[in-house]
């Protein structure tokens, strides 16, 4: 029961080879409650493997209604449809691979709408109680990599360590899972070749000048996948127009070596990997020919995926994956984001001024396959939102903690259904293709519950009430566990929070308590011209007042300008 709470609660990574006898189904997730305690928001590069112990009791049923089985459907790029997700392991396993970042800049917010997307589908995994074995690579040897470190006069492989380095610790903040393994591409050279080899035997690729090239032509199955075919083809993406082709879609899967580029020798001379061939390769070499996921970017499905299953099946005619899944592109103020238009946001510079949490909310705010626009105002709502749900769970978290609550008795009749709504809502939304929006929505009505009991007279009155507040703080911190939106502690992120919206604003928590002072006196001497025109000076930079019968607070909160123009949007 404890590790499947564990399990519950998004805490360590499972692996392929785990034992799976006598596991607890985590559909009933939403019942197996870890206590007050969670993982931390790693400030470093998280480690694959991790082992950690972690202590957890699993309390019997609250008296919830009959738990519902629902099975999960994913969108399949390949059918163009949603399908009933089956692991092709009886036992249930699963094994997923991600195409994961050239490491030769910082990350950006589309890398970030990426990985948090399969984050979430991993975890979600997790939750229905599927042992995973998610592989995402590091591409540490490209093109870009190689022009961006000749323009710094800088090592190939120092710059791809530096900023894959960089990539983990952006995936830490954002609280994605680390990978069960993070391949590189320098370490898998010789599989590298022995997949061309393979390729080269069935007459699927040919060699020209120490360069090997596959063969659209000896290929009939290629455009499957995107749908083109081979007449509308042109040469793919990061590959050269090269006379030498038999085919001008025919693509790279070694190059000969170039003065000043990183090469292995091979049986066709001194050369290095073409971009498609290095998953292929590493996929097969940790999940084999055949697996369940194959994920990544809407970008990716043509040229890069669509070379990976033509490359792979040339070298195993066995070669299948059930599941090819991509999220949708990210637009920066309706523009397509491109570093050539100059609206190229990395994930470091968004995280300066706002907590990662939220951005991480704002990302999952829209459905994983359709396009998202960013834009600060949606941003700022995002944020505003995590402040609300935190700010609820504290008062709710210190509450019970301060007052004794009875235990082992049954919940008032509302608390219960409240629980089971929220716990239908948020199966029924994620495993429907993982709608993490509807999810979200879901946990609204639990918080004003909440909100009710800890602060309206009527609310405090209620029967059962400090349990009623534990039970739906258990069931939401669930939710937010499978949706990577569980922080450390609740007051540390408020406390986080209240610290980047001071920074946005520009302005200090003592000039914040300055004005407080100062519109107190004015609405003692009934300035209240005055008094409003302070609460209105701090709501335009986004700090809003709230008067307590204790005296004056503040708390961030979208800028008054911002917060009408969303209104009027939406």
């Amino acid at each position: 029961m404890a590790a499947a709470a564990r399990r519950a609660a998004g805490l360590l990574p499972v692996l392929l080879s785990s034992p799976s006898a006598a596991r607890t189904p985590l559909r009933r997730a939403l019942s197996l409650i870890c206590p007050h305690r969670s993982y931390r928001l790693l400030s470093h590069p998280a480690r694959p493997f991790s082992t950690s112990p972690f202590s957890a009791t699993a309390p019997a049923s609250n008296g919830a209604a009959a738990e519902r089985t629902r099975e999960l459907h994913l969108y399949n790029t390949k059918s163009r449809k949603k399908e009933r997700f089956r692991p092709r392991a009886p036992n249930g396993e699963v094994g997923m691979y991600v195409c994961g970042v050239t490491p030769y800049d910082d990350s950006h917010i589309g890398h970030a709408r990426a990985y948090v997307a399969f984050d979430v589908l991993y975890r979600y995994l997790r939750y229905l109680d599927y042992e995973v074995r998610y592989v995402r690579n590091f591409t540490d040897i490209d093109d870009k990599i190689i022009a961006r470190a000749n323009q710094l006069g800088e090592d190939p492989f120092s710059l791809s360590k530096r900023f894959s380095d960089d990539f983990l610790s952006d995936m830490a903040n954002l609280q994605c899972l680390p990978p069960s393994v993070e391949p590189r591409v320098s370490d898998h050279i010789d599989q590298i070749i022995n997949m061309i080899k393979q390729i080269l035997d069935n007459n699927c690729a040919y060699v020209v000048g120490g360069d090997v090239y596959f063969s659209v032509d000896n290929f009939p199955e290629y455009g499957e996948l995107s749908g083109r075919k081979l007449d509308d083809n042109r040469a793919g993406e990061r590959v050269a127009v090269d006379e030498r082709k038999r085919n001008p879609a025919d693509f790279a899967l070694w190059k000969a070596a170039k003065d000043g580029e990183p090469w292995w020798e091979s049986p066709w001379g001194p050369g290095r990997p073409g971009w498609h061939i290095e998953c292929s390769a590493m996929s097969a070499h940790y999940l084999g020919h055949s697996f369940d996921i194959h994920g990544g970017g809407e970008d990716l499905i043509f040229p890069h995926h669509e070379n990976e299953i033509a490359q792979s099946r040339a070298a195993c005619c066995d070669s299948s994956i059930n599941y090819w899944i991509h999220n949708g592109f990210v637009n920066v103020n309706s523009q397509k984001m491109s570093k050539s238009l100059g609206n190229f946001v990395t994930i470091r510079k968004v995280i300066e001024m706002y907590h990662p949490l939220a951005l991480r909310m704002f990302l999952l705010g829209t459905h994983y396959r359709s396009p998202i626009n960013y834009t600060i105002e949606q941003l700022n709502v995002a944020s505003d939102r995590l402040y609300y749900t935190y700010q609820t769970l504290r008062d709710c978290e210190e509450s019970c903690q301060q007052q004794h609550k009875n235990s082992g008795d049954s919940l008032p009749a509302d608390t219960l259904n409240y629980i089971q709504k929220l716990h239908d809502e948020f199966e029924t939304s994620m495993s429907d293709d993982l709608h993490t929006s509807v999810a979200l929505a879901a946990i609204s009505e639990p918080l004003k519950v909440m909100n009710d009991l800890l602060h309206t007279r009527k609310g405090k009155k209620q029967e059962k009430r400090l349990e009623s507040l534990a039970a739906l703080e258990e069931k939401i911190r669930v939710v937010l566990s499978v949706l990577g939106l569980l922080p450390s502690s609740y007051h540390e992120a408020l406390q986080q929070l209240r610290e980047k919206a001071l920074r946005r604003a520009s302005i200090t928590e003592e000039y914040v308590l300055q004005k407080i002072e100062e519109r107190t006196a004015a609405r003692k001497a009934k300035e209240y011209e005055k008094s409003d025109e302070i609460r209105k000076e701090l709501a335009a930079v986004g700090i809003a007042l709230m008067d307590c019968p204790d005296g004056t607070t503040w708390r961030p909160s979208v800028p008054l300008s911002e917060e009408e123009t969303v209104v009027v949007k939406t």
